[in-house]
């Protein structure tokens, strides 16, 4: 594992900015929560752009905008400002190269969002709200938990479409979605970018997923504290990524925390990057809606590898360690290392692998294999640890060692898997050094 970790850090650095400023006062933006500020922003980057690039500079105030799209050799540099995004859809449009759920579409922008960049960044104490809520894009889900209502506009039909469109192979710029559909976008998105840094801020109320890096390379998310907890609102989402540092970061979200893809379905196996390389260590996950806190899948198709995270806090979420695919996404998982993390108050399993996930079932069955879980800590949970194979596709390779997990209602289940036990104690059980191949369930 520590020639992992050193692998990844050599190939960490943060981004070069030119060392020039352009503070959005001077472009027209005003700082009093209400005045439009969409055409400062873009003035201001295209003028630090045209001169090479350089910082944005957002001085202490309150600043209401709509999409900031970045270019190469540009950092956001935020001065205790608060920046407040529009929730009108049609502020988002016209529609851009993105992704949803692991599909490729043309869809709303996202909120801060760089297509094939160099050296970008965000930095700085202040905070990003996105704004969402029950009122607005929350109620897309379709829940009435998030504000919908029978007779409201919900994304059921727009992603049963968009996936329709990906499983027969229909061209990505056919596949045009945005205005009169409500399919919601990320918060921030880089995509095909390259030397991208998120540093030292705050993001709260998403319209869904909070930071979502796409097939991207070199990546430091440092600092940032996310709040946010609506439906989706994943934390941090490297897709078909490589070298990815995850660090003191701080979730409190509605969906996973921390969750590694690689592209959905046909999407995934067509472009066939996996994810990669990645690093997530000194971090805090506290929030009873997420879902998972380290998290593999579902979407990824493309393959996921050389994962590690250590020395992270997990508390009152439902899962810690989760691996989830099923037989339609196919793909890989292999090498993930999870050491010296603790957990506590977790409302279902500690660890937990399974290939039967959403009960979706296809042709292509992921291959799961080298997952090593050492010095984990936990106290309250319902399940110490589920791994659950497919028939005809194991879960090979696993390994448990020196992990202590108390209070645990129900200790082991296993299905389909090859698992070792090393100085292991789940509650009142005892594991020295013990091999299990195929099926068992210890209460």
């Amino acid at each position: 594992m520590e020639h992992l970790v050193e692998q990844i850090m050599t190939n960490i650095s943060e981004p070069e900015i030119p060392k020039r400023e352009f503070c959005v006062l001077d472009f027209g933006a005003v700082a009093d929560g209400e005045s439009d500020c969409t055409e400062a922003f873009r003035n201001a980057i295209e003028a630090a752009s045209d001169a090479g690039g350089g910082r944005i500079i957002v001085p202490k105030g309150v600043y209401l905008t709509g999409p900031i799209h970045l270019e190469s050799n540009i950092e956001l540099h935020l001065e205790d400002a608060l920046i407040k995004f529009h929730t009108d859809p049609g502020r988002f449009l016209p529609a851009v190269f993105t992704r949803f759920e692991g599909m490729e579409l043309y869809n709303y922008s996202p909120l801060v969002y760089a297509y094939g960049k160099k050296n970008v960044a965000i930095t700085g104490r202040g905070v990003l709200d996105g704004q969402a809520s029950e009122r607005n894009w929350w109620s897309w889900k379709g829940k009435e938990e998030f504000g919908w209502r029978p007779g409201m506009p919900q994304q059921g039909p727009d992603v049963a479409r968009l996936t329709e469109l990906v499983k027969n192979g229909v061209p990505v710029e056919k596949r045009i979605f945005g205005e009169g559909h409500f399919l919601r976008p990320s918060f921030i998105q880089f995509y095909q970018c390259k030397n991208v840094q998120l540093k030292d801020f705050e993001l709260i109320n998403s319209p869904m997923w909070c930071i979502h890096p796409v097939l991207c390379e070199n990546v430091i998310v440092r600092n940032v504290k996310i709040s946010s907890k609506g439906p989706n609102n994943d934390g941090i989402d490297p897709e078909s990524c490589r070298y990815v540092l995850i660090e003191n970061c701080f979730f409190d979200t509605g969906d996973d925390s921390i969750a590694i893809k690689s592209g959905r379905n046909e999407d995934g196996r067509r472009i066939n990057v996996p994810c990669e390389y990645v690093l997530a260590r000194n971090n805090t996950i506290l929030s009873q809606k997420s879902h998972g806190g380290f998290v593999v899948g579902s979407e990824m198709s493309g393959g996921v590898r050389k994962l590690v995270a250590v020395n992270n806090l997990f508390v009152n979420l439902e899962r810690v360690l989760r691996i989830k695919s099923n037989s339609r996404r196919g793909g890989f998982i292999e090498d993930v290392y999870f050491f010296d993390n603790l957990a506590m108050n977790v409302s279902e399993e500690f660890v937990v692998i399974h290939l039967d996930y959403d009960n979706e079932v296809g042709d292509f069955p992921p291959k799961v294999k080298n997952i090593f879980v050492k010095n984990l800590k936990g106290v309250r949970g319902k399940c110490g640890v589920v791994i659950k194979g497919l028939e005809g596709s194991k879960v090979v390779n696993v390994l448990l060692e020196n992990c202590v997990l108390e209070d645990v209602e129900r200790s082991l289940q296993f299905e389909h898997c090859e698992v070792r036990i090393k100085n292991c104690r789940i509650t009142s059980n005892f594991f020295s050094d013990m091999i299990f191949d195929g099926r068992l369930s210890l209460r």
